[in-house]
C-alpha cells in the first residue's frame, strides 16, 4: 500500500515562508516605500564646511521643503540661512533663462570669499559669484573641464617642468636622462650627473635645500608595465566594440627602484646614498629638507610591508641613518594607520605605531631616534590626528574604544598633552561622532548618531568639549510613517571565546516574532577598515539591508576578526589568509543571535557582498557550505594574485607564495555547494574582470551549477538597477522558496534602485 499523507501533514511540511507568504508583490512594494522613506531624513548634515576666516561654518540639509543651506557663526552663536535661496534662485533663473527651484538649487557646495561677503559656486556649466549683502549674481567664468583620471594611473618619475631654487638663482631639470642646472643670470648650463640612461634615469622631481646650495632627486630604475584589457561591447558613441586597457600592477610585479642622489652645487659634487637601509623597497616617499638645510629625510616602505623607516641623510656628506625603524612580523598598515608630525623642524617626531598591540601615538627624540614617551596608551585605538599645537604641546585626536561601556568602534574626540598627561574628552555621548574643527581649532561642530538614534548636530568648545549651541536634530518622521524598525546592535563572543564581535540586526517593518525568517548577511571583510554601520544609516549600500529585509528576511552586518580598528592581534588574523574572512566569528555571532532570537532561521542563511565582499560571499559557499546556502557575489577579487598590487600585498605579503593560491576562490571552486549568483561589470577597472571570469571557468570545469550576470558597459559595481533586482529575486527564490513576482509587477510597484 502506498504511503498516504493527510492534507494537514502536507501543509505542515511546507516551507515556513509559504505558510507566512513572504516574498509577495506587497513585500516588494513595502521595500520600495521603505527606500523612499529612507531618502527623507531631515535636518541631518552630511558634512560641515568652514570659511577660511573661521567666521562661518555651513552645511546642507534636507528639509520638508527641499534642500537648505545653513550657516553658523561660532562667535555670536547665530544660526541662519547661509544666503537668500529664493533670491538666488530668481536671479539664476533669469541669468540662464530657465527655471530654478529655490529649495532644489543646482549645486551642493560653495565657498566663501576671503572677506566672507560673497559665495562662489558652480552651476549650469559656469562659476558664479553671489554677493551676500547686495544679492548681486555675477557669472564669472566657465567651469573648467577636468579629464577623468583613472584611479590607478601612475604619475611616473619624470616631469618636463624645471624646478627653481628657493633663492631664484638656479633652475634644475633633466635632459637625456641626466640632471642639469642652469644659472638664471648667466644662462650657463651645468651637467650634474653623467650616468643616467633610459633604464636608469634621474627623476625630474627635484628637491632643493632651503639654502639653495644642495639638491636631491631619485635615480630611478623603471619597474614593470602591466596592463589589463577588456572589451567595451556596447559603447555609446559607436556601433563597434572598443578594446580598452589600464595600467594595473598586480602582486609580484617588478616595481621601480628609487635611490636618492645628493648634489652639492658649489662643489659640483654628486653623492649617491648608500641603499643598505632601503634596498628592498615597495616605495620611497616624503622626501623633505630640514629648514636649516643640514639634512633631508624620506620614508621607506619595505616590500612585504614588515618594515617602515624614517631615514635621515646628512646634507654635507650623504651619511644615512634610521630615525624610526618600525617592524612587524605580519604587516604594517601604512595605508590606514600612518601618521608622522615633525615638531620644531624634526627635533621631535610624533609617530603612530601598533608596536604595543594597539594603534597609538609616540613622541620620539628627532636627534637620537629614541622614544621619549608614549603619548596615548591603553586597550583602544587612535583613529586620526586632527591638530598638533607645538606651542602648547598638545594635540587633538580621534579615538575609539576608550569608554568600556560603549561600542568599541564609536569614534570620540580628545585633547592630550605631548607627555601623555591631561587626556580630555571633547565628546562623551554614547554614539558615534564625526567632527569638523574651525580653522583656529577653538570650536568644532560634531554630528553624533547611532544606528538607532538620528543625528544630533551641535557646536562645541575645542578646549573642553563644552556645549556652545544646539544646531540640528535629525527628523525621522517619514521613516516612522513607513513602519521603519531601528537596527539592533548585537554582540557575541568570537572564535577565541573572549573577544566581543559587534554587528547589527535589521528586521522588516512587519516583523512578527512568531514567524521564521531566513538570514541574509551583507559582508565586506576587507582588512583596511571596519564596516558594520555605527552611525545612523544614510549610506545607500547600508540601506540595502532595510530594503531587502522588507521582502521577508532578517539582515545582518558585522565585523569579524581580520578587519581593522581593534587590536593588532584582531587585525592580524587576515595576514596571508584572506579566505578566513572572519567567518568563524560570523557564524558564532549568528548562532548566538539565533539562540536569543529563534525567529532567525539559520538553516537558511544567505550572503552578499561587492569587491572584497564579493570574494567573501562566494568564499562562504566554498569554505562554509554547512552554514551558508545562497550567495550573490559582485565584482569579486576572487584570486588575490589577479587584483591590484597595493591592497593585496599589504595583507597577503611578498613574495608571492602558496598561501595566495590557498586563499583563491578559483582554487576551491570544485567545493561549491548551494546557490551562487556572480555579477560582473564588463569594464571593471578596479578589480580585473578576469578575476571573476577565471572563477566562472573553474566552476564550469568542475561541472558546477551557478548563475552568472555580466552587465555591459558597467564598471566596478553591485550590478546597478538590473543587478539589484536579480539579487533580491535570487534570495526570494532560493531562501524563501517562492517564485518572485514578475518584473513587470515589481516595476509597476516602483522597485527601482539607483546604480550601486
Amino acid at each position: 500500500m502506498k504511503n498516504f499523507y493527510p492534507p494537514l501533514l502536507i501543509c505542515a511540511a511546507l516551507l515556513p515562508s509559504m505558510l507566512f507568504a513572504q516574498g509577495r508583490p506587497e513585500d516588494y512594494q513595502r521595500a520600495k516605500k521603505m527606500k523612499e522613506a529612507m531618502d527623507k531624513l531631515y535636518y541631518a548634515p552630511a558634512s560641515i564646511n568652514w570659511s577660511s576666516s573661521g567666521q562661518w561654518a555651513w552645511y546642507l540639509v534636507k528639509t520638508p521643503r527641499g534642500r537648505e543651506f545653513f550657516a553658523v557663526n561660532p562667535t555670536t552663536k547665530a544660526r541662519q540661512s547661509a544666503f537668500d535661496q529664493p533670491q538666488l534662485a530668481q536671479k539664476l533663473s533669469t541669468a540662464i533663462n530657465g527655471k530654478i527651484e529655490p529649495y532644489n538649487l543646482p549645486f551642493s557646495t560653495f565657498s566663501y570669499s576671503r572677506d566672507d561677503k560673497e559665495i562662489e559656486f558652480n552651476a549650469e556649466g559656469f562659476v558664479w559669484g553671489y554677493n551676500l549683502t547686495s544679492n548681486n549674481l555675477i557669472k564669472k567664468r566657465s567651469v573648467p573641464v577636468v579629464p577623468a583620471r583613472y584611479w590607478g594611473a601612475n604619475a611616473g618619475d619624470q616631469t618636463d617642468k624645471p624646478v627653481l631654487s628657493p633663492d631664484s638663482s638656479w633652475m634644475a631639470y633633466t635632459k637625456n636622462h641626466n640632471l642639469y642646472i642652469r644659472a638664471i643670470n648667466t644662462k650657463k648650463e651645468i651637467q650634474l650627473s653623467f650616468d643616467g640612461s633610459e633604464g636608469d634615469f634621474y627623476s625630474g622631481f627635484v628637491q632643493w635645500s632651503p639654502d639653495s646650495k644642495k639638491l636631491v632627486t631619485n635615480k630611478v630604475r623603471p619597474g614593470q608595465k602591466h596592463e589589463i584589457y577588456f572589451v567595451r561591447s556596447s559603447p555609446e558613441d559607436q556601433l563597434q566594440p572598443k578594446l580598452e586597457s589600464r595600467d594595473y600592477l598586480k602582486p609580484g610585479d617588478a616595481l621601480p627602484i628609487r635611490r636618492p642622489q645628493l648634489f652639492l652645487i658649489e662643489e659640483r659634487k654628486h653623492i649617491p646614498i648608500d641603499d643598505a637601509l632601503f634596498n628592498q623597497q615597495y616605495n620611497l616617499s616624503r622626501m623633505e629638507w630640514r629648514k636649516d638645510s643640514h639634512a633631508f629625510t624620506f620614508e621607506y616602505n619595505q616590500r612585504g610591508h614588515q618594515a617602515y623607516r624614517i631615514l635621515e641623510v646628512n646634507g654635507a656628506n650623504g651619511a644615512i641613518r634610521a630615525l624610526i625603524d618600525e617592524q612587524s612580523k605580519t604587516f604594517i598598515d601604512y595605508s590606514g594607520k600612518r601618521y608622522r608630525y615633525d615638531v620644531a623642524d624634526g627635533k621631535e617626531i610624533i609617530w603612530l605605531s601598533e608596536r604595543d598591540g594597539w594603534n597609538h601615538l609616540y613622541l620620539f627624540d628627532g636627534q637620537t631616534g629614541k622614544v621619549k614617551n608614549q603619548i596615548t596608551k591603553g586597550e583602544w585605538v587612535v583613529r586620526e590626528v586632527i591638530h598638533v599645537d607645538e606651542a602648547k604641546r598638545t594635540l587633538i585626536f580621534a579615538a575609539s574604544g576608550i569608554n568600556p561601556k560603549q561600542d568599541p568602534y564609536y569614534v570620540h574626540y580628545y585633547r592630550i598633552n605631548f607627555d601623555g598627561s591631561g587626556l580630555t574628552p571633547l565628546t562623551t555621548e554614547n554614539a558615534n561622532h564625526i567632527a569638523s574643527f574651525s580653522p583656529d581649532k577653538q570650536t568644532f561642530i560634531s554630528i553624533s548618531s547611532r544606528v538607532d538614534m538620528p543625528p544630533v548636530t551641535v557646536l562645541r568648545s575645542a578646549a573642553d568639549g563644552s556645549l556652545l549651541m544646539n544646531l540640528e536634530k535629525g527628523d525621522i518622521a517619514e521613516y516612522q510613517k513607513a513602519g521603519w524598525r531601528a537596527p539592533e546592535v548585537f554582540t557575541a563572543k568570537g572564535r577565541d571565546g573572549k573577544t566581543d564581535i559587534w554587528g547589527v540586526i535589521v528586521r522588516p517593518s512587519n516583523f512578527d516574532p512568531k514567524k521564521k525568517y531566513p538570514v541574509i548577511e551583507y559582508i565586506y571583510a576587507g582588512p583596511h577598515s571596519s564596516f558594520a554601520p555605527k552611525s545612523f544609516i544614510v549610506d545607500e549600500r547600508a540601506r540595502l539591508m532595510s530594503e531587502i529585509a522588507e521582502l521577508g528576511f532578517i539582515a545582518v552586518q558585522l565585523d569579524g576578526m581580520g578587519t581593522s580598528n581593534r587590536s593588532k592581534a584582531f587585525h592580524d588574523v587576515c595576514w596571508q589568509n584572506l579566505k578566513d574572512g572572519g567567518f568563524p566569528d560570523r557564524i558564532l555571532w549568528m548562532k548566538a543571535a539565533a539562540t536569543l532570537y529563534p525567529e532567525m532561521d539559520i538553516s537558511r542563511v544567505g550572503i552578499f557582498g561587492n569587491s572584497a565582499g564579493g570574494q567573501n560571499s562566494a568564499g562562504a559557499l566554498l569554505q562554509h557550505p554547512d552554514f551558508y546556502k545562497v550567495a550573490v557575489s559582485s565584482s569579486g577579487c576572487h584570486d588575490n594574485r589577479m587584483d591590484k598590487i597595493w591592497w593585496n600585498e599589504l595583507w597577503m605579503g611578498y613574495p608571492i607564495g602558496p598561501h595566495y593560491a590557498e586563499s583563491s576562490n578559483v582554487t576551491h571552486a570544485h567545493k561549491l555547494e548551494g546557490k551562487l549568483l556572480l555579477i560582473l561589470g564588463e569594464v571593471d577597472d578596479n578589480v580585473d574582470p578576469a578575476s571573476s571570469l577565471q572563477l566562472v571557468n573553474a566552476l564550469i570545469k568542475a561541472n558546477k551549477d551557478f548563475d552568472f550576470l555580466m552587465v555591459p558597459n558597467m564598471g566596478h559595481s553591485m550590478g546597478g538597477d538590473y543587478g539589484e533586482r536579480k539579487r533580491r529575486d535570487f534570495f526570494v527564490r532560493h531562501l524563501l522558496g517562492v517564485e518572485p513576482p514578475s518584473w513587470s509587477v515589481q516595476l509597476s510597484s516602483g522597485n527601482e534602485s539607483k546604480g550601486k
